[in-house]
């Protein structure tokens, strides 16, 4: 099968989508499909404002609608909801093509966070932008029960995995800093509430992996933290490994596939009871969950890392690609007739 996947969240973007879609991609390789992933890296983009690590696409109907034209999937599937999304999105809808889409991101909590724009407008919008979509692909029971709840139809079930061989328990080091060790990674961004997490009075020493737009920001406030910017996966992995509690401060985030790293590393997760964390700690074996989120961070500190790993273990990402085949919906063989199937273009002209 021939599978379309269009994103405007792609490398060089290091996050949880992005992640999530590569390892999609290599699994459905595997397995003999033949998948294109059509990102901005083959558009003429611009920094997306306040947020420059991130690049929008400028205008990309008309080279995406010829690029789909010349690869003639056998099924489409939308990840977001930005320029690429909505151009793939009024491609397949002029053509009364079908297509999948998935719904990553709470993106009217991220969008009041930043604008203050009332939550119910970005929600009419995004439910508008799935509503034609023959499965709209949800990571977790608890986002799927809102969604609901809020008008969406045709959500489908699809979980996420862990790469359990890349992140798994190490050898204690011994450390300049002091125990025990806080750890956040992710992005440094206004709707990760970062902010929680390094204002709390903790014993030890607060560590913060990524990079984003709040990173200088925080650096000066906060200097009695460690920054480290992005790593590559191989130092995320040794971070993750000497931590004691690995902190998720987010209350927007749909799952947060860094807190299954965690776990996979043997490092405990405190958080908040809400979507997301609400599905990934699901047992007080594992970590702790509570509206103080210092009382959260002293309660999964004395979690054992063996409980944690065998916890993680079962996300696995053969079932989250199996999901993601099954859900897609095949366009009729007679929609490409009219067109031959050719190499697509690597970069934008």
């Amino acid at each position: 099968m021939r599978i379309a996947i269009v994103s405007d969240a792609w490398r060089p973007q290091i996050n949880g989508v992005v992640r999530t879609i590569e390892t999609i991609v290599q699994l459905l390789q595997a397995e003999g499909h033949e998948v294109e992933v059509f990102g901005p890296d083959r558009f003429r983009t611009l920094p997306c404002p306040t947020y420059p690590e991130i690049r929008l696409s400028l205008f990309p109907g008309s080279r995406l609608h010829h690029m789909l034209k010349l690869f003639a999937p056998d099924a489409i599937h939308l990840v977001t909801e930005g320029p690429l999304g909505w151009a793939a999105r009024a491609f397949c809808r002029k053509r009364n093509i079908p297509f999948t889409t998935a719904y990553h991101t709470r993106f009217p909590e991220y969008v009041h966070a930043r604008t203050r724009i009332p939550v119910a407008w970005s929600y009419a919008f995004v439910r508008w932008f799935h509503a034609p979509s023959a499965a709209v692909l949800v990571v977790a029971q608890s986002i799927r029960n809102e969604l609901t709840a809020r008008g969406f139809r045709n959500l489908v079930p699809w979980s996420r995995g862990v790469d359990i061989a890349a992140f798994k328990p190490q050898p204690r080091e011994q450390l300049q800093d002091a125990r025990p060790i806080w750890l956040y990674a992710g992005r440094l961004a206004v709707e990760k509430n970062i902010k929680a997490f390094l204002d709390l009075d903790l014993p030890g020493t607060k560590w913060v992996v990524g990079g984003g737009p709040q990173m200088k920001e925080l650096q000066r406030r906060y200097r009695d933290a460690r920054f480290f910017g992005s790593v590559d996966p191989q130092e995320l992995s040794a971070r993750y490994a000497q931590a004691d509690c690995f902190v998720f401060p987010s209350r927007t985030d749909t799952f947060g596939l860094v807190m299954v790293e965690a776990l996979a590393s043997g490092v405990p997760v405190a958080g908040y009871p809400v979507p997301g964390p609400l599905d990934v700690v699901t047992t007080p074996k594992v970590g702790a969950l509570n509206e103080n989120l210092r009382t959260a961070c002293l309660a999964a500190i004395d979690c054992k890392p063996a409980d944690c790993r065998a916890h993680a273990e079962t996300f696995t990402w053969a079932r989250c690609a199996a999901q993601f085949r099954d859900a897609l919906h095949p366009i009729p063989r007679g929609t490409w007739q009219p067109l031959k199937r050719r190499v697509v273009p690597n970069a934008a002209s």
